[in-house]
């Protein structure tokens, strides 16, 4: 059987990762997006992903440093082009493997930018200010009572943002301490569900209700302005606005450093690595163990308040 034309190649393996490995659609979009720059910059030197050398490859890394590229964003690229030839050469597409003796660029794990405790509670006291507000009008209140419940679910639960805006309505109609939630690859977890994160889902709903609202939209977290659900980068929005009105910098909040706050305040209490590994729905106990400068600094407490001589 003749070998697919170059051009193929990519969405060959694209494929392949959509259908055995179920990568979501944000995935392969972006491995669709390195791996074209790839070939574009192949390219150029006459060449494509079917005849590169690995050369080739280190020249296209140097190329992506001299464009300003962060080691983190090589990195990542590099993961891409590695799994790209892998698949190749295990599928008879190539005789060699040429990205299996590339180095990848040294870099530092920076630590997860994080809240405390007290100015999670801020961003509370100011989105039930917001709610308590009088004479709002009703699609202003139901903003926000959406807004205190998308709050309080991401720190109650750590989700995605992906994860969170995806939830369906009837998340909120059953009175389960469990919450299901389909992460990446389509792979499900249980992640429970606090008794303020079920007041806000039960305020919400009920607001969407006095509304008249509640059959409209199979999401949770619906869109007030057009069909489907919210967006991730509105609710990044929302959050940076309310921020700033309870005295944060709107550049220290994201749905994302929620997802920190939760994880790192579960380990600052005492929750082992590996509860909240599976929490975050992380594949690795390496993609959680950035959270071990929290562990090392309650360890050091232990020692300090519990060793004999922990004060000499």
């Amino acid at each position: 059987m003749a070998a697919p034309p170059a051009p193929r190649l990519i969405p060959l393996f694209l494929d392949m990762v959509s259908a055995e490995r179920g990568g979501a659609a944000n995935t392969l979009a972006a491995y669709g997006r390195d791996l074209d720059d790839l070939a574009s910059f192949l390219a150029g030197r006459k060449g494509s992903v079917a005849t590169a050398a690995t050369a080739d490859l280190r020249a296209y890394l140097v190329d992506l440093a001299g464009r300003g590229f962060a080691a983190s964003s090589v990195a990542r690229r590099l993961s891409a082009i590695r799994q790209l030839y892998r698949f190749l050469y295990a599928e008879g597409h190539r005789g060699d493997d040429p990205a299996a003796i590339i180095e990848g660029p040294q870099r530092g794990r920076p630590l997860p930018k994080i809240l405390s405790v007290a100015e999670v509670d801020r961003l509370i006291a100011a989105a039930r200010q917001t709610i308590e507000a009088p004479e709002q009008p009703t699609l202003e209140r139901l903003r926000a009572l959406r807004l205190m419940c998308l709050l309080e679910l991401l720190y109650a639960t750590g989700l995605r943002v992906s994860e969170l805006v995806a939830l369906p309505a009837s998340a909120a109609t059953r009175d389960d301490r469990m919450l299901v939630v389909r992460g990446k690859g389509g792979k499900e977890r249980l992640v429970p569900l606090s008794g303020a994160a079920k007041a806000a889902m039960r305020a919400y709903r009920d607001g969407l209700a006095a509304a008249d609202r509640l059959s409209q939209s199979k999401w949770l977290f619906a869109s007030f302005g057009e069909a489907g659900h919210l967006t991730r980068q509105h609710a990044a929005r929302e959050l940076k606005e309310l921020a700033a009105a309870a005295g944060l910098r709107p550049e220290r909040v994201s749905p994302h450093v929620l997802r920190h706050a939760f994880a790192s305040h579960l380990l600052q209490n005492g929750a082992d690595l590996r509860i909240v590994q599976t929490l975050l729905g992380h594949a690795d106990i390496s993609t959680t163990q950035i959270y071990t400068h929290v562990l090392d600094e309650r360890l050091k407490s232990m020692v300090r308040d519990l060793h004999p001589l922990g004060e000499e």
